[in-house]
């Protein structure tokens, strides 16, 4: 089956910075990607290549299966883009908005799909005010709705629950994953890391233009098996025992609480041995699996200062 997302050695320079340095990944049809990364790692650029708004340097991307330089109106047809950024007209209304967006794709006899678009993002009761008499709340819906207008097979979604309050989340998420289930595939890239931790299937992670990871999400929070450990004790400890300093251990809470982090199997028993041998027994023990929050700082930590220095895209 043709990829929904195929990119193969994409590259793209800024002068003599480089946003992309040669990337490969795709996604399935059907599939939720997430594509993650900090500031200035290449997320955007990607994004916008992929929209048809930047062209590559090399390589090239394809969206189900029509290159984005060559095919621009076959790509376009079968994409759907929630920016970042929110920019509405501000003298036309939510519906006459949705109108003009599917004729630019030439849709015909929309107004059954929009009406529905409109109740589902709960922007019915709101469909003839102007752009300007919108909410933030309202203008972030009406951009779902003009990306899913056309009916695109692939949907680009670009930060899309950044200052959006908790109700709204919700909802949003709730019409996300109905589209996916119904055979959606979804690229998103967001800092929320819990957003892409619950909803992605599969996650690439970018870092200075480069992929730092590809894989399935559940295995790449396999792949990293640190735990934090915090261990509360009936009777302070006066100081961290010189044989458990290498676990980066800290006393807190007057000495009751021992916090420390321990990497793999064979780390956390050499603890538990040592900890026996010194004859002390915890009263409590918590302990804290790694998300994929600790994964993506373990992989990007130092690297995006760097990346913010060379260019902001």
């Amino acid at each position: 089956m043709t990829p929904a997302i195929q990119v193969t050695g994409l590259g793209k320079k800024y002068g003599q910075v480089h946003a992309l340095r040669g990337i490969s990944f795709e996604v399935a049809q059907g599939e939720f990607f997430g594509l993650l990364g900090p500031n200035g790692a290449g997320k955007s650029t990607t994004l916008n290549i992929l929209a048809g708004l930047t062209r590559p340097s090399s390589g090239i991307a394809r969206v189900m299966g029509y290159d984005v330089v060559g095919e621009f109106r076959l790509s376009r047809r079968n994409l759907g883009v929630v920016p970042q950024e929110v920019s509405t007209d501000r003298l036309m209304s939510i519906r006459k908005t949705l109108q003009v967006q599917a004729g630019l794709f030439g849709v015909r006899k929309a107004s059954a799909w929009i009406e529905e678009l409109l109740h589902r993002l709960y922007l019915w009761e709101h469909r003839d005010k102007l752009g300007h008499e919108l909410s933030g709340g309202m203008k972030r819906r009406l951009l779902v709705a003009k990306a899913l207008v056309h009916k695109p097979p692939v949907v680009i979604l670009d930060e899309p629950t950044a200052g959006v309050d908790v109700e709204l989340r919700r909802e949003f998420w709730g019409f996300i994953r109905e589209i996916h289930a119904a055979g959606t595939t979804i690229l998103l890239t967001t800092h929320y890391l819990d957003e892409a931790e619950d909803g992605c299937e599969r996650i690439g992670i970018l870092g200075q233009g480069r992929i730092l990871a590809l894989e399935k999400t559940s295995d790449l929070l396999k792949r990293h098996s640190d735990r934090e450990l915090r261990l509360r004790f009936d009777r302070p400890l006066p100081q961290i025992p010189v044989s458990l300093r290498e676990f980066a251990a800290e006393l807190l809470e007057g000495g009751h609480v021992l916090a420390l982090r321990t990497k793999g199997k064979e780390d956390r028993e050499a603890f538990w041995r040592r900890l026996a041998d010194l004859g002390i027994a915890p009263v409590d023990v918590e302990v804290k699996r790694p998300d994929l929050e600790d994964v993506f700082l373990e992989l990007t930590r130092g690297r995006g200062e760097q990346q913010g220095r060379e260019l902001p895209v």
